[in-house]
């Protein structure tokens, strides 16, 4: 069996310690060898986050995983009512690269990632490629000032209660905020990006990805 393909750089990358997603980090770090796990700490995560917020990040580090075909676990049919009410329905999407963003208003990372995700959404807007994210734990009204800060043109579903994050907990899990996993047209994992995108790292596994014989 083909190992995935690794890769580990940018030490000190902020990661969700609470919650469901929380309960998963131990976990994940070993499933993708990443180094420097340690306890939770509190506080305000950026300038714009209220220190009130109760939210906890744990340290780590940057991992990008890529399944060769053959070896890519099946997506669950997860679905959700999106932040402007719409329904999406991940099933729906078959035939089409699913790039699935993990985020939060709250999150600093999220923050910082945003231009390349709204980028790449925009450069890839003509294949068949579709971003989506998947707000967890956030105020509906926070995730929209978001949206606009960022020009975020592609949908997200409201997550308070991780639902989303949880239905994948079998196959490749989100180990932290921000995750992006990537599902290719036969509806299998096909990458997963554990912390921040960039927009040359990100573009570089769509192309893999779509460049694979149907």
């Amino acid at each position: 069996m083909t190992r995935p393909h690794r890769s580990a750089r940018r030490p000190a990358m902020a990661l969700l310690c609470r919650g469901i997603l929380g309960r998963w980090i131990l976990a994940g770090a070993a499933v993708l060898g990443v180094a420097g796990v340690a306890g939770c700490s509190g506080g305000a995560i950026g300038a714009n986050t209220p220190v009130s917020n109760g939210q906890s990040f744990v340290s780590g580090s940057y991992s990008s995983t890529y399944y060769a075909p053959g070896d890519r676990p099946a997506a669950p049919a997860v679905g959700g009512t999106t932040l402007t009410g719409a329904t999406f329905r991940l099933a729906a999407q078959r035939g089409n690269l699913v790039v699935l963003n993990f985020w939060g208003s709250w999150c600093a990372p999220c923050r910082r990632e945003a231009p390349a995700l709204s980028a790449l959404a925009q450069r890839f807007k003509g294949a068949p490629v579709r971003f989506v994210g998947d707000d967890v734990q956030d105020a509906p009204a926070n995730a929209a000032a978001f949206e606009r800060t960022f020009n975020i043109g592609y949908p997200s579903m409201n997550d308070p209660g991780e639902q989303v994050a949880l239905a994948f907990h079998g196959a490749v899990p989100p180990v932290g905020i921000p995750t992006t996993l990537l599902i290719d047209r036969s509806g299998h994992i096909a990458g997963r990006v554990v912390g921040e995108v960039t927009y040359k790292g990100l573009r570089a596994l769509i192309t893999k990805i779509l460049g694979e014989a149907s």
